[in-house]
């Protein structure tokens, strides 16, 4: 049997689970915390492989091995590896508090409604783009992954962390600061968690499910639901299809590249994604922040024209792009060089379709697309209806034939 014991955040394991071990294993200070019995092997916790071929031997014998964790194992934590290698029945696990729900106890807010996204041995970028996209998260922190990694990621972005440290102990510290402030600082080791806060929207109603809200219930959106000027918005029939070509999710970032009222970011945001939408006019800007506001998601806008801002902007997953002029082809040329997954096209001239696709291909998409024709149900006078055409719309694609491989770093 295996028993596996969550400590660290304010609980230590009992004299009798360690009394009767005769392997512990843990990290550093776990073990340093605890009176170990004399004939026990310790083993410090480092690369997982020799530890869990050490354990195989003690288990195959019928000897008891304790494993000290931190708070519950079973949150992003050991007991899956555990449980995969030596099987659940033979794992006797008592859950810690976590250091996220600690952290939010120390700050007094509920956090059913937060979103956790561990760092921990993965990429930043996912969590970074959690936290633009979430107005409540707790990122799970690890080497190259800390506050100040973090806090420099989100300097531009209206937040509050929160870092909690060495929680439990009595070097606990729980520190308020802008994104700024964390990243000069060191940190050390002792980061525990960091709590991202968008303290500018209200906490939402009572959850019925915890963890992030469920996916919208209804997308392309009626153009009615969005201001804009002179019906120069992206279609409802056009932004169905590119919602799914361009399959944003939570993790990802999006960018909507001439985005006119922000239809597509607000969408995409709706979906979790974080978004960049790029507008090279004034008013643009001012109706793509004020469509965000009315659907309640966060879309951070750059004033300016593509394809000269975009280098200053962060790798997306998917690029919309729904304007351009005699630019299209550099615009997508750019877009695509930058795209880790896919990017879609929008273009009512027949004449720039060749060019599009060339750049696409060219910066090694598998490309396809489709010409939309819609005809919408009008009233006639005497309680009749007709077919009103929409204008013809040419939507291109282009998707990164080894995206596959990256499909991970956004779950």
């Amino acid at each position: 049997m295996i028993t596996v014991f969550g400590t660290g955040t304010g609980t230590a394991p009992p004299k009798d689970v360690l009394a009767e071990a005769e392997l512990v294993v843990g990290g550093r200070r776990h073990l340093d915390a605890v009176r170990l019995p004399a004939a026990a092997e310790r083993i410090v916790l480092g690369p997982l492989a020799p530890a869990l071929d050490a354990m195989a031997e003690y288990v195959a014998k019928d000897r008891r091995v304790v494993v000290l964790a931190s708070g519950d194992p079973g949150f992003f934590g050991i007991v899956r590896v555990l449980a995969e290698r030596f099987g659940a029945d033979r794992l006797d696990v008592r859950a810690g508090v976590s250091s996220v729900a600690a952290a939010f106890s120390r700050v007094g807010l509920p956090w059913d409604d937060a979103v956790v996204v561990s760092a921990h041995g993965r990429k930043l970028r996912t969590a970074v783009h959690v936290c633009r996209a979430r107005p409540k998260v707790a990122v799970l922190t690890g080497p190259g992954a800390g506050p100040a990694e973090l806090g420099a990621a989100l300097v531009s972005d209206a937040r509050v962390l929160v870092v909690a440290s060495a929680l439990g102990s009595p070097d606990e510290r729980v520190e308020r600061m802008t994104p700024a402030e964390a990243a000069v600082r060191d940190w050390g080791s002792s980061v525990n968690v960091v709590l991202c806060l968008d303290e500018s929207r209200a906490p939402g109603a009572v959850r019925t499910v915890a963890g992030p809200p469920a996916g919208p219930a209804g997308w392309a959106l009626d153009e009615a639901d969005f201001a804009h000027r002179d019906s120069m918005i992206t279609k409802f029939e056009v932004r169905a299809l590119a919602l799914a070509r361009l399959g944003p999710r939570l993790g990802d970032l999006v960018w909507d590249i001439g985005a006119g009222s922000g239809s597509v970011a607000v969408e995409c945001a709706r979906f979790g994604a974080a978004v960049t939408a790029v507008e090279k006019s004034l008013d643009g800007v001012g109706r793509i922040r004020a469509n965000a506001a009315a659907h309640g998601v966060d879309v951070r806008v750059v004033h300016g024209a593509a394809p000269t801002v975009l280098s200053a902007l962060d790798d997306p997953d998917a690029v919309f792009v729904g304007g351009g002029g005699l630019e299209l082809p550099a615009i997508v040329t750019a877009c695509a060089r930058r795209a880790r997954r896919t990017v879609v096209v929008a273009m009512a001239a027949l004449d720039r379709v060749p060019a599009v696709r060339a750049a696409l291909a060219g910066a090694g998409f598998d490309c396809d697309g489709v010409l939309l024709q819609s005809s919408r149900l009008a009233p006639l006078p005497g309680d009749v209806t007709r077919l009103a055409a929409t204008n013809p719309v040419f939507l291109l694609w282009g998707v990164r034939p080894a995206a596959s491989a990256d499909e991970g770093d956004a779950q």
